[in-house]
């Protein structure tokens, strides 16, 4: 009983929400650039709209950090990976780097469809929309640059297993090498 007890205190602390600032509430990062503690590198976020337009006119994989205010593990994800020179700089010259509150409440468009926050699941459909429904955070998703199904990565990425979903996604490997198989073949760098 007292180790369930703990799990459910420290549980409650991960999962509390914060209390939000309408930049939060509108489903922006209030500081949507995240610092490395490395050299000072910084990852430029952009918006939906943004990564899109850069999209129609140099064709790139778009990544998407789904998270949500409350989330401890997005909090940590942001600290830990999103901080790593490695990662900012594959992922600043191979995909558009997009962060996306899945309970914002402005709407979003994509592709010419506007989306909305759905009241009966408090949670935006365009988050439903890229995850099929298994709404989990953090989560990372990849939109690959073919236009092709959403590829969701659901959970915490520290940088190792980050290394490998970008390379996968970055190198051209995605749609033409099976996962696994990529997976036991690859050797990690990134620290």
């Amino acid at each position: 009983m007292q180790i369930s007890g703990i799990l459910i205190c420290i549980g409650m602390v991960i999962c509390l929400p914060r209390m939000g600032s309408s930049a939060h509430e509108a489903g922006v990062n209030s500081d949507t650039t995240i610092i490395s503690s490395i050299k000072n590198e910084k990852l430029q976020w952009l918006t939906l709209a943004e990564a899109e337009a850069k999209n129609a006119s140099q064709k790139k994989a778009i990544i998407i950090d789904l998270y949500t205010d409350w989330c401890g593990w997005c909090k940590v994800m942001d600290k830990n990976t999103y901080t790593n020179k490695d990662v900012i700089q594959y992922i600043e010259n191979n995909f558009y780097p997009v962060k996306i509150n899945a309970e914002t409440r402005e709407p979003l468009s994509w592709r010419g469809k506007q989306y909305q926050y759905n009241t009966n699941y408090k949670v935006h459909d365009y988050a439903i929309l890229l995850t099929g429904g298994q709404l989990s955070y953090p989560s990372t998703v990849i939109l690959p640059a073919d236009g092709s199904t959403p590829q969701v990565i659901p959970g915490y990425l520290k940088t190792d297993d980050m290394e490998l979903i970008l390379k996968y996604f970055g190198e051209g490997h995605y749609g033409k090498t099976p996962f696994e198989a990529y997976r036991k073949e690859f050797t990690g760098t990134w620290k």
